[in-house]
């Protein structure tokens, strides 16, 4: 508790209250924009599964999350550093953050390349559905 009291904790405590308002607040936009095609009758019903699974999703990631920060034993080691599992986890989705946003300002800079390869412009479109309609809270904004 008193590492909560420390400026550092309650940056990190602000923060993250943000993001999950704002992340909330973009769950229930989306949900609405999908519930509004449903008959109305169905609609309420919609709403309450799909706020249900959105808050359950989000603190299964959030649980999830602190898991892989507790990944703190040493795995192998490198030119004299040690490398953890939460190290690993956060190079490489700090790798595919980097791809994603070179494939994204190439996209907008060069037009979308022909159908030559079909393969990565499907995978980037699933992923980029999977992870806009996902409450991660540590999606990109590009990524909607």
């Amino acid at each position: 508790m008193e590492i909560l009291l420390t400026s550092e904790g309650l940056i990190s405590l602000l923060t993250l209250t943000t993001l999950e308002i704002v992340l909330g607040i973009d769950n229930i936009i989306f949900l609405a924009i999908l519930v509004a095609r449903l008959p109305k009758q169905q609609q309420p019903f919609a709403r309450r599964v799909g706020l249900l699974l959105a808050m359950g999703t989000r603190i299964l990631l959030l649980l999830t999350l602190s898991w892989i920060m507790g990944l703190k034993v040493e795995l192998f080691r490198v030119l004299g550093h040690s490398v953890s599992g939460r190290d690993l986890i956060l190079l490489l989705g700090g790798l595919f953050l980097i791809g994603k946003a070179t494939f994204e300002i190439h996209d907008k800079l060069e037009g979308p390349e022909e159908a030559d390869s079909w393969w990565p412009t499907a995978a980037a479109c699933t992923w980029t559905r999977a992870t806009s309609t996902s409450p991660w809270p540590f999606r990109s904004s590009s990524s909607r």
